[in-house]
């Protein structure tokens, strides 16, 4: 697993994707919350929090993650290294694991530097220090968890695709409707008493996002990355 692991963080800066992915997400972040003038600008908001970062980001993410999952096993296909790999000594689980954990690491790398924020809003805080810390610590991993989902959601897009650009917009498709689209079902007449947003990530994200970690929202997320995993082992196999 840990070869496969390897090979992808070496691919991905052997090449520039890893170094775009965490830029674009920087800049992207960087622009919407300290330049442009908008509702998710930092200085307009009056309080000392990151909550305008913690709301864009799971929408960034939307693009950034399969952008870098569209490629894992789609390559693999195109280049006819698939058979190559299937004849190593790696079991199917191992091969699906180094992918899944090349890709999220890159996606944690791309994190890290915003933890500068932290910093930066605590200084400019009046008082200085007056941050609370709870529901940032909260959000970070509910970013986390957010981004191991979406990266199984990206593999198995990846494993049913035969086209980059195909396994990208099944992901982003995919992720949306996990991420929004209960909670936009849930806010219809017809669906109002269903409690339909529960399924959806942003419930257990906005809970998380509180400083409270709840078990039921870390299985959540726990289990829905599990399962995208094991139906991409499924659909790998047959392969």
């Amino acid at each position: 697993m840990f070869s496969i692991l390897k090979k992808e963080l070496v691919g991905f800066f052997a090449s520039a994707i890893g170094y775009m992915v965490i830029a674009l997400f920087l800049l992207a972040n960087g622009l919407l919350l300290w330049v442009f003038k908008s509702d998710y600008n930092i200085f307009n908001a009056g309080f000392a929090d990151l909550n305008s970062f913690f709301y864009i980001s799971p929408w960034l993410f939307f693009f950034l993650i399969p952008a870098i999952t569209m490629r894992s096993f789609v390559d693999e296909k195109t280049q006819g290294t698939f058979e190559l790999l299937k004849t190593k000594p790696i079991t199917t689980w191992q091969l699906i694991l180094g992918k899944y954990f090349g890709s999220f690491l890159l996606i944690v790398l791309a994190l890290a530097p915003s933890l500068i924020y932290i910093y930066t809003i605590n200084t400019l805080a009046n008082p200085q220090g007056n941050i609370d810390l709870g529901p940032v610590i909260g959000a970070y991993i509910g970013l986390l968890f957010i981004a191991s989902s979406y990266t199984a959601i990206g593999l198995f897009a990846s494993a049913v695709s035969k086209n980059q650009i195909v396994a990208f917009l099944l992901a982003v498709l995919l992720c949306f409707i996990l991420f929004y689209g209960f909670e936009t079902l849930a806010n219809l007449n017809s669906f109002k008493n269903l409690s339909l947003d529960y399924f959806g990530m942003k419930y257990h994200y906005n809970s998380l996002a509180r400083g409270v970690l709840d078990t039921r929202d870390l299985g959540y997320f726990f289990s829905l990355s599990i399962l995208f995993l094991a139906i991409t082992h499924k659909i790998v196999e047959r392969q």
